[in-house]
């Protein structure tokens, strides 16, 4: 169990055994379908970096990127609501789904693009959100994903400290099962233009290339 989950004496909320909301069928932005089979040639990511609303549209914004969602991931409530992860008493993080081109968009720029967009320092929050559901996490799908996140981690680390961060404390783990949001958070910021965003970066630049990924 990571140290920056809450954990109910009492153990996880009860969850369900099924979904208890539909999954939309196409990307807001993007027009493809969010649910699986996804073309041969794609691979997966999963990343929690603060509220789903910001994180979800830094990455359909990247080039190669095929399809985002967002969802539940880490924690152990089957298919969680909203309102109970909020509760802290489910144990998962916010998390967006990102299904990629590799030969476009490799994983090791979706790591650049994660560590640059938050600040991996602040454990149980980020800014003014403030909650163990925004804790900084990356989810992998492959031993060479797991290798390419941590090594990115180690490297990034000199630099935030050099700069006056403190030691990163981003949660990097296989990926759990991953439950998908109610419809009204898919792409939340292109249904909502003026909606909140609460994503924000350190302004230091996170090195590349430090590790091969082959998904």
């Amino acid at each position: 169990m990571s140290p920056n989950r809450q954990q109910n004496p009492e153990g996880p909320l009860k969850g369900r055994p099924a979904p208890q909301f539909a999954l939309q069928e196409r990307h807001t932005v993007l027009g493809n379908p969010l649910a699986p089979p996804y073309p041969e040639g794609l691979a997966v990511a999963d990343f929690g970096l603060g509220c789903f609303w910001g994180a979800e549209r830094i990455f359909w914004q990247t080039e190669g990127v095929w399809t985002t969602l967002v969802g539940y991931q880490g924690g152990g409530t089957q298919h969680p609501a909203y309102e109970e992860v909020c509760s802290g008493l489910t144990g998962h993080a916010e998390v967006v789904r990102v299904v990629f081109d590799p030969s476009v968009v490799p994983y090791e720029t979706l790591l650049k693009v994660f560590w640059e967009s938050h600040d991996p320092t602040q454990g149980n929050r980020q800014g003014n959100d403030v909650g163990t559901q925004y804790r900084s996490a990356i989810y992998t799908h492959s031993p060479a994903q797991q290798s390419a996140a941590e090594s990115s981690r180690t490297a990034y680390q000199p630099v935030l400290t050099s700069a006056g961060y403190g030691p990163i404390t981003t949660e990097i783990a296989p990926a759990p099962p991953f439950f998908h949001a109610e419809a009204y958070h898919q792409q939340y910021l292109a249904k909502n233009p003026a909606g909140y965003c609460g994503i924000g970066g350190t302004g230091v630049s996170c090195p590349v290339g430090v590790a091969p990924a082959q998904d």
